[in-house]
């Protein structure tokens, strides 16, 4: 397939990969080709960590960090690890490099904090609310709310976005000043704030052991080198085909997180736009918020 001026050896694309929906292995590529300039705003420069399903959502799985050998226009970063393993990740910046590793059965797109202009200092921060139990998605959507008031009060840009699968994901754009540590210790603060101000434990909790926890979990431990979320626009291996979609916080209070998938995704963007498109004009200095949460700067 051609794609821009490039040549991209593109296989099997009748392969089934969602069957509730019959979507194949070519529904998704193209659906990533379509949404490409937006999908590219949030992955790009990022360490790229592979999650491939060369059969589909309904085959194996399996995890690799390290890039295969590649064409040209697939990039790399070099990293090492704190155990002093080291690997090279793809760096997927344009949409030939998206098309390939679509192609290799990467459904979803999940890229480091970070870009590599400076790996180790991430360039957003992210609240990440995760359901306990089933049945709590409304307060997902009431919890959303309070962490974009803390987030307004301390005056971070906060953009909200489905997570695909059971959660909300609520990311502020910041200025790549401060190490992952620093960060994850001012998201804990924040989300610490966020379970006061709703102060039940019921709805919210920052609670780190999974067996004691009740309330959706406000999870800020996101924030670590080398952890990964679904990005913008990431389609989902659900039998639905669902995507991580961004939202108006005008939309948050009633969303449906099944209204958005593969299928519905284009429409919807025609509609609203990329909601997430200024986002990285928005970052700002965390520092200066630190005494904002009572906590001690860096």
């Amino acid at each position: 397939m051609r794609i821009g001026n490039r040549e991209v050896k593109l296989t099997n694309l009748d392969k089934v990969f969602f069957p509730a929906h019959g979507l194949t292995k070519g529904d998704l590529v193209r659906y990533y080709l379509d949404l490409a300039p937006h999908v590219l705003n949030q992955i790009s420069r990022r360490p790229f960590h592979m999650v491939r399903y060369p059969n589909g959502v309904e085959g194996e799985f399996f995890h690799q960090k390290r890039v295969t050998t590649h064409p040209e226009y697939v990039g790399e970063q070099f990293v090492r690890f704190p155990s002093g393993h080291s690997t090279v990740f793809a760096v997927i910046d344009n949409a030939a490099a998206l098309a390939w590793v679509v192609n290799l059965g990467c459904i979803e797109l999940h890229t480091w904090h970070s870009r590599i202009d400076d790996i180790e200092r991430p360039d957003y921060l992210l609240i990440d609310l995760d359901p306990t139990t089933d049945g709590q998605w409304p307060y997902v959507r009431q919890i959303a709310l309070v962490v974009r008031e803390v987030m307004d009060e301390l005056g971070f840009a906060s953009y909200p976005k489905t997570s695909g699968a059971t959660g909300l994901h609520i990311m502020a754009p910041i200025k790549p000043e401060l190490l992952f540590p620093e960060v994850r210790r001012f998201a804990k603060a924040l989300a610490e704030e966020v379970e006061r101000r709703v102060g039940d434990q019921e709805v919210a909790t920052t609670t780190w052991k999974v067996a004691d926890r009740r309330g959706v979990f406000v999870d800020f431990g996101q924030n670590t080198r080398d952890r990964t979320i679904a990005t913008a626009y990431s389609v989902r291996p659900t039998p639905d085909a669902r995507v991580s979609a961004p939202l108006r916080w005008d939309e948050v209070a009633d969303v449906d997180p099944a209204a958005f998938t593969v299928e519905t995704m284009r429409d919807r963007v025609a509609d609203v736009g990329d909601l997430t498109a200024e986002m990285w004009g928005q970052q700002v200095s965390l520092g200066p918020s630190f005494a904002k949460l009572g906590i001690e700067s860096p």
